[in-house]
């Protein structure tokens, strides 16, 4: 079995658009998807507000490699350019996690490293997965009540967008 777990965002262009296209991309191995949250950028503040999303996959097919192949496809094919380390996007896919794998290899880090520490990471997959847990790292429900309480308040839930 490889169930995975995606985090989607967008800011650049038909936001909702994009999550869209990540979403259909998976469909086929899609077990969940959350709401659409909308969350201040982080990293490089000075750019559009995010849409962000996550969703549970599993394809006995695909492996790690395969998810991040797949997301790395996703993002192609809604134009994502890698200027800026984390600067405005189109599409932005991050493999959160892949069921029994750890991997500290640079081009796939699982779980993600900045998992614990994103709210815009852990409010939409708790939505979807009350019992998440962050390999290493514990329940995601503990460690976003760990974060500030401006983190959490950042990630708003947009009822108006869907991408099911």
């Amino acid at each position: 079995m490889s169930r995975a777990v995606l985090s989607l965002g967008s800011n650049l262009g038909d936001r909702l658009g994009y999550l869209r296209s990540a979403v259909d991309a998976v469909r086929p191995a899609l077990v969940a998807v959350s709401g659409v949250y909308e969350t201040k950028a982080w990293g490089v503040e000075d750019q559009p507000d995010f849409l962000n999303a996550l969703c549970i996959v599993d394809d006995p097919a695909r492996d790690h490699w395969e998810w991040l192949r797949a997301g790395q496809a996703a993002e192609q094919a809604a134009g994502r350019v890698r200027d800026l380390r984390w600067g405005p996007r189109t599409l932005d896919v991050d493999i959160v996690t892949v069921q029994g794998v750890l991997s500290d290899d640079p081009e796939l880090l699982l779980p993600h490293p900045g998992t614990p520490d994103r709210a815009s990471v852990l409010i939409p997959w708790l939505e979807i997965d009350p019992d998440a847990e962050v390999p290493g790292h514990g329940r995601a429900a503990d460690l976003l009540a760990r974060l500030p309480e401006a983190d959490r308040a950042g990630v708003v839930l947009r009822p108006d967008l869907t991408l099911s």
